[in-house]
């Protein structure tokens, strides 16, 4: 039996490993959040850790001095929008007065995601 590239592809597929390909990666994406309220001492960074830790996104929370808490968030698209979900909302204690989130420049970094 002979085969052409096509029918070898339809007849074999099954025996032929597929390269990953670029276009099933997941997009990477990295986000710079300022959360505004009450947000200090009502542990908003450990539940952003946890969120992050679910979702196996990078990055950092820390406390800055102004009251408000700033997120750094890096990893596939649809787990920082789901992060990004828990931040909006917070943890139960939290009140959240004002949101901002800016579109950031990824670092294509494994380093977890820490609290500073």
């Amino acid at each position: 039996m002979t085969c052409d590239v096509l029918t070898c592809d339809v007849l074999f597929a099954w025996r032929i490993p597929r390269p990953a390909s670029r276009y099933n990666s997941p997009v990477i994406v990295a986000r710079r959040f300022v959360i505004g309220g009450r947000v200090q001492g009502v542990g908003f960074r450990f539940f952003a850790e946890s969120a992050a830790a679910r979702e196996g996104v990078h990055g950092y929370i820390q406390n800055l001095a102004d009251g408000r808490v700033e997120a750094m968030v890096e990893g596939d698209q649809e787990a920082v929008d789901r992060v990004e979900m828990a931040l909006r909302r917070g943890p139960a204690g939290a009140r959240i007065d004002a949101f901002a989130a800016e579109a950031a420049t990824p670092a294509y970094r494994a380093t977890g995601f820490t609290i500073r």
